[in-house]
């Protein structure tokens, strides 16, 4: 269950592969932008996409507290590259952690009201612009959070295959 300095333990791994999994189905919200949404993506998934937004942030904000007791426990990383990894893995999380807020601003300044799974958070109601124009911060995060993700999925694969290291093994 808890990490070790071989790998990481079994909540790590729950953490990682489904905030993952959670993340790219957020990252399937572009098809919303092709033909407004008319096609299966836009009509069946995307509708999720504030739902699944409020889960994320919960999670991650779970997954920081879990780390942070976890942190003894981890397994090393290169010395020459923790700054790297520390920077990556830190730019990662604070964009996942501001996305949410964002999207939340974003909808509320355009008087849409927050409702989650359901249940309304925030109501409707009238239009807010300095909500809408910190808001529309959203869409430039989540795509640098794309980014840092492309990047994150290359280096865990070339560690795998050029260095033939167990990185990638450690969260598998």
């Amino acid at each position: 269950m808890n990490d070790s300095k071989v790998r990481y333990g079994t909540v790590s791994r729950i953490f990682h592969w489904g905030m993952a999994f959670l993340i790219g189905w957020q990252a399937l919200k572009i098809f919303d932008r092709i033909d407004d949404g008319e096609h299966w993506v836009g009509e069946t998934l995307v509708p999720w996409h504030v739902s699944i937004g409020t889960l994320l942030f919960v999670l991650v904000v779970l997954r920081l507290i879990w780390a942070i007791r976890q942190k003894d426990n981890r397994p090393p990383h290169d010395r020459s590259t923790v700054m790297l990894v520390k920077a990556g893995h830190g730019l990662m999380y604070l964009a996942i952690l501001l996305l949410p807020p964002l999207g939340v601003l974003l909808l509320v300044g355009n008087g849409y009201g927050w409702t989650a799974f359901g249940v309304e958070l925030i109501a409707e109601g009238e239009k807010v612009p300095w909500m809408t124009s910190i808001g529309s911060l959203h869409s430039p995060v989540a795509l640098f959070l794309v980014a840092l993700i492309i990047g994150h999925v290359a280096v865990a694969l070339w560690h795998h295959v050029v260095k033939k290291d167990d990185v990638l093994r450690r969260m598998v």
